[in-house]
């Protein structure tokens, strides 16, 4: 996976990569990912609830012969974009760099009215 930089391209302002170009021939899709743990959805500590997400993400990674360091890109669907701080502080701990590329966006409403959801692509 290789960074695409340039002065004149958007800084990232986190712990993402602005675009990321890879060459691998085939791509896993998680798709969205709610915050369960023990089979039970959390709610409250929203830290617990992003750990909770990446931890899932990561053994669903490593099931399909990846793992976090092969993600490319990062779709987030928050409900409360002041928990955004939050999400980084924990997101930036899973993710070196390059990080992956990633949109954020606030939603009204998520799946079992959970805080927070989110989907990945990584190469194989």
């Amino acid at each position: 996976m290789k960074e695409i930089r340039g002065e004149e391209l958007p800084q990232p302002v986190g712990a993402y990569s602005v675009a990321v170009e890879s060459d691998a021939k085939g791509f896993i899709f998680l798709s969205g990912q709610l915050p369960i743990k023990d089979g039970q959805l959390l709610k409250g500590d929203f830290k617990e609830q992003v750990k909770a997400i990446l931890e899932n993400c990561k053994k669903i990674l490593e099931a399909a012969g990846s793992s976090l360091d092969k993600v490319v890109k990062v779709t987030v669907f928050i409900s409360d974009m002041d928990k955004f701080g939050v999400l980084n502080e924990i997101y930036s701990k899973y993710f070196k760099p390059p990080y992956p590329a990633r949109a954020v966006v606030e939603v009204s409403r998520l799946p079992k009215d959970a805080d927070i959801e989110i989907e990945m692509i990584a190469e194989k």
